[in-house]
């Protein structure tokens, strides 16, 4: 059973995966509308791992005997100035997802809640990985971007991205 604080931590997070995915999908939304389709790409699976993130800490939650509330996820912004905007936008949210997962690590190690930071081990990796691939795809727009063959070589390599489940087993 989980400590309330840390049930609340998670179930907070849960809804923050879930506005994650809903603020990629609104980027999606952006660059589908500028016929961008790579960008488009990997903005539409960015949202289906954001998803699959909010549903293994559900999943988790209903391991531990937690009866999860779900609170509303609020609108997002789904248009922007310039096309590097939401690239921008997506790397500083990814550092506050990181942010937030460290303070939940933080308060079930001071718990020892060693179960909860053990599950977490795998968030911290992965978003490791998250603001590694969006600083790499803002570094390759950077390169690119100011000449029209290069911005659409780089869309048509983002449009080659697929979407891989996580394989967090619980």
């Amino acid at each position: 059973m989980l400590k309330p604080e840390i049930q609340a931590l998670i179930e907070d997070q849960v809804n923050y995966e879930f506005f994650s995915a809903y603020i990629y999908l609104g980027i999606h939304v952006y660059y589908a509308d500028k016929n961008l389709n790579g960008f488009a790409n990997w903005f539409q699976i960015q949202t289906q791992e954001e998803r699959d993130h909010a549903m293994l800490m559900v999943q988790y939650l209903l391991n531990n005997g937690a009866t999860v509330k779900l609170p509303e996820v609020h609108a997002v912004v789904s248009q922007y100035k310039t096309f590097d905007a939401p690239l921008k936008a997506a790397y500083e949210h990814e550092l506050a997802v990181t942010s937030r997962i460290h303070n939940i690590y933080d308060a079930a190690l001071a718990a020892k809640d060693f179960r909860t930071t053990q599950f977490l081990d795998w968030f911290v990796k992965e978003q490791g990985e998250e603001e590694k691939n969006i600083e790499d795809v803002i570094k390759r727009y950077d390169l690119f971007a100011n000449d029209t063959k290069g911005l659409y070589s780089l869309d048509a390599e983002l449009a080659t991205r697929i979407y891989t489940p996580p394989t967090l087993v619980l």
